[in-house]
């Protein structure tokens, strides 16, 4: 069977689900975002080691086209398989394991509204403590 890199978003994504890429490279210039903006997260879900690379083209040049998105490895030769692991266990641990990647939005601030909701759930829930422990706080 040779050893061939698949690529296309469909193709890709199928191979991801049933856990049969090894290593998934995905381009940051993909228009619109919404396309690749998911893959990661399956890549998480699926335990499948993913990184991203600058430029659709360069990967558009490994599969002889003129720009492609999403690439995956299936398979390697045997002598190349050790070179693969080290690739893979890199990519886990800057993009996969990486917390950072997968930051908040938003930064945490709250409306108007949400703060005095949850002002009012804290002084409800200091009631209730406070009926519990036998105090009265006005």
């Amino acid at each position: 069977k040779p050893q061939v890199i698949k690529y296309g978003l469909n193709h890709v994504t199928t191979l991801i689900e049933e856990k049969q890429a090894k290593l998934v490279v995905i381009a940051h210039d993909v228009d619109p975002i919404e396309m690749v903006c998911w893959l990661p997260a399956l890549c998480r879900k699926k335990d499948v080691p993913y990184c991203i690379i600058k430029g659709k083209g360069r990967l558009g040049q490994l599969v002889h086209k003129k720009c492609c998105s999403v690439v995956a490895l299936t398979s390697v030769r045997t002598e190349d398989q050790n070179e693969l692991n080290k690739l893979s266990e890199n990519f886990k641990a800057q993009f996969n394991d990486n917390a950072e990647v997968r930051r908040r939005w938003g930064g945490g601030i709250m409306g108007l509204k949400s703060q005095h909701v949850t002002q009012r759930r804290e002084r409800a829930i200091q009631l209730e403590q406070a009926k519990k422990l036998g105090l009265q706080i006005a």
